[in-house]
């Protein structure tokens, strides 16, 4: 059946649900809706005796295992508190290799005897649960025949209440690990390295004269960007159901060449469904802070106030599933694959990463004068020497088949690793390597040059939109994850490399402290040198020009255009010997999260490549011979022509798609052949049956075409 105008009507109508937040007043403490499907600290304290919770806050805050002794009480608490939620099971929540979430619901509830049921739940219900392990991603850690594995309470990220139209669960957050010990997950690598991370620091710190602080804690506030399309044309579009972004589809007559998304007006279907997410989240206890429109077209982005990275890691995936579940109730889908759509703006997941103090300081804030933070330059250095160090392996941690669409491109940051520090920062530096003082620069307002509006503070330095690695303020923000990517990984990987950076620097300020100088004589040689070392890494011009990559090879920075280009860093020598240094990673658990990765990335290629040569074969192809029929019918000789033209070049690049198709299954060759194969043979095959494809979506008569286009799917709001 031809397509029809009145479909772009259909999807332009909505009307509130009935769920929306509405007005209500916010000063009034009943509608404080922040952690109530939270069994928070707070919640904790009304439920507990008070001797239990004071142990159990203690245990926590000083980073001990758990007493088995306190998991009765805290289990009958929290299922009381669950079951006046109206939830009815639990799930050990947790997240293993998939990227994504896991959960297996059990009852509270079980037979009397009597005819009735009783609700129980015990401490040990609470502590461990035992799902399948051979049935997720585990790189060789366990055979299919081997299923046994564990889920382990992680006491540290409150369990919670997820909540739906007929019930509620109650999940607890958890890690996940084999029969034999071994990390099937992203949160037991994510807890080693925040412990060796905190170790490490708390040395450094009593080297700089710090006796107060005794943890140190790494925060996260990632920024979540994300595309919201009606569903009507979602559901037309078996590539955007099948691999989560199209794999047809012409540029549109306008795009986003006129910069008026970009913070504009948030259409008021886009924003009731922003509030909804904003209150589902707050429930959640997740501290939502921004909203805005982004740069493309139908794309947004949320973002968090920062939290430390295991509860904001569990949070992030919350968020993105709020997103996606609550899109629904307006008609909407949200997508979050990097490249929904080819030739606008792709999304990714800016990772806002920083360090503090259990007495409240953050270690990467440089004061009124940087120059001399002692302390604030020996952390910062630290990060300087990890990144540049390890520039391949926390390329990889960003390393995925959606990335390999943005990563390069004149709209996210380069597969070039480097760090921009600012004006201010790279001033103080470049005075530290010359061996001189250094100046504070001094404080400054800009002017706006009407006597009405407020002369505004001068910060120390500009924003770099192109730089993967940039400090902004009191946080490096690594600006290249992908925007359906977890960002545990990526924060193991800084906590663990920087851990290893802050001691080398250590062992140097231990010797020279030896000699009797004072802590600015030891330390400024000791920066000096790390500096001098590892410099190449910082670059503040424009990461997309090609000036940039040819200066970046002659410093000897990596160029890792492409997933396969990357991965092969989680098992390099240095990788290896850093993670089993701070037992984060055994060179087992790394090589199995290699080949999960691997595998992962050619299984999503393969689904991609037989997903588009379906759609070109059954649906594009026959649009385009009816059209071609009916110019031959009207002797438009011209036109047939060129239709007949694109028609043949069309056959010929499908089955030249469907023979590679035929050759890419390669499962018996190692994973890392596999995907080599893919990449270099299957994704220009793909490639080619697109450039023809798209060349006809101009051509063939618009009631003809069976794909909705970007024009409708992207600006029907």
């Amino acid at each position: 059946m031809p397509r029809i105008r009145q479909e772009n009507v259909t999807a332009a109508q909505w009307s509130p649900n009935g769920a929306t937040l509405g007005t209500i007043d916010l000063t009034l403490p009943d509608n404080q809706v922040f952690g109530q499907d939270v069994f928070s600290p707070a919640e904790q304290r009304k439920r507990l005796p008070k001797s239990v919770y004071k142990q159990l806050q203690s245990t926590l805050e000083n980073g001990e295992a758990l007493d088995s002794s306190l998991a009765d009480a805290v289990a009958l608490a929290m299922k009381e508190w669950a079951l006046e939620k109206g939830a009815t099971h639990y799930a050990h929540w947790f997240q293993p290799l998939t990227g994504s979430t896991a959960e297996k619901h059990d009852s509270f509830y079980g037979p009397d005897g009597d005819g009735t049921a009783i609700a129980e739940f015990s401490g040990k219900e609470l502590i461990q649960g035992e799902p399948d392990a051979s049935s997720f991603p585990t790189g060789g850690l366990r055979a299919t025949f081997e299923a046994r594995g564990y889920t382990a309470w992680d006491p540290t990220s409150p369990a919670f209440i997820l909540e739906n139209p007929n019930g509620a669960l109650l999940c607890i957050p958890t890690a996940f690990a084999s029969w034999t010990g071994e990390a099937l997950d992203t949160k037991i690598p994510l807890l080693r390295s925040m412990e060796a991370l905190s170790t490490s620091a708390i040395r450094a710190l009593r080297l700089l004269g710090d006796e107060q602080s005794q943890r140190i804690f790494t925060t996260v506030g990632p920024e979540q960007e994300y595309f919201l399309i009606d569903e009507q044309y979602y559901f037309e579009r078996p590539d955007l159901i099948t691999t989560g972004r199209t794999l047809f589809g012409a540029k549109p007559p306008k795009g986003h060449e006129l910069d008026d998304h970009y913070f504009g007006s948030i259409p008021e279907r886009v924003l009731a469904y922003m509030l909804e997410v904003e209150l589902e989240l707050a429930k959640l206890g997740v501290p939502i802070k921004t909203r805005h429109n982004e740069v493309a077209p139908a794309q947004y982005e949320v973002a968090p106030i920062f939290e430390n990275s295991n509860v904001g890691s569990d949070h992030q995936q919350l968020t993105m599933q709020v997103l996606q579940t609550v899109a629904r109730r307006y008609g909407l889908v949200c997508l979050l694959h990097e490249k929904p759509f080819a030739g606008v703006n792709g999304s990714g997941k800016h990772n806002n990463w920083s360090m503090g103090t259990d007495t409240g300081s953050n270690l990467l804030e440089p004061g009124a004068t940087p120059h001399s933070n002692l302390s604030f330059l020996f952390f910062c250095t630290a990060v300087i020497q990890a990144v540049d160090k390890h520039q391949g392996l926390v390329r990889a941690t960003a390393a995925g088949p959606g990335q390999d669409h943005r990563l390069g491109a004149n709209e996210a940051p380069p597969a070039i690793i480097s760090i921009f520090l600012g004006r201010e920062l790279e001033t103080v530096y470049t005075a530290i390597e010359k061996g001189e003082a250094g100046e504070a620069v001094p404080g400054s307002f800009l002017g706006l040059g009407t006597d009405v509006l407020p002369p505004l503070p001068l910060h120390g330095g500009d924003r770099n939109r192109t730089s993967p690695f940039a400090f902004t303020g009191n946080k490096f923000e690594f600006r290249a994850i992908g925007s359906t990517q977890s960002v545990a990984l990526p924060n193991t990987v800084l906590n663990t490399i920087v851990a290893e950076a802050i001691d080398d620097l250590s062992a140097q300020l231990e010797e020279a402290l030896k000699g009797g100088a004072s802590l600015e004589e030891a330390l400024r040689p000791v920066l000096q040198k790390s500096y001098a070392a590892h410099k190449r890494v910082v670059f503040d011009g424009d990461g997309y020009s090609e000036e940039w990559h040819n200066e970046a090879a002659e410093r000897g920075l990596l160029n890792l255009r492409t997933t396969p280009d990357a991965l092969p860093y989680f098992v390099a020598e240095d990788t290896v010997k850093v993670f089993e240094q701070y037992r984060v990673l055994s060179e087992r658990e790394l090589e199995s999260r290699f080949d999960v990765f691997t595998e992962q990335y050619a299984v999503k290629i393969n689904i991609e490549a037989e997903t588009a040569a379906s759609i070109a074969r059954t649906l594009l192809l026959p649009a385009a011979l009816r059209h071609l029929a009916l110019l031959k019918s009207a002797g438009v000789e011209s036109l047939t022509s060129e239709t007949q033209t694109l028609v043949d070049e069309f056959v010929t690049v499908i089955k030249a798609l469907e023979n590679v198709n035929l050759k890419e299954n390669q499962e018996d060759e190692p994973p890392a052949v596999w995907a080599n194969f893919l990449r270099d043979s299957v994704i220009p095959a793909m490639d080619a049956v697109r450039e023809v494809a798209d060349k006809l979506e101009k051509v063939v008569a618009d009631d003809l075409w069976p794909l909705p286009k970007y024009s409708e799917i992207l600006f029907i709001k």
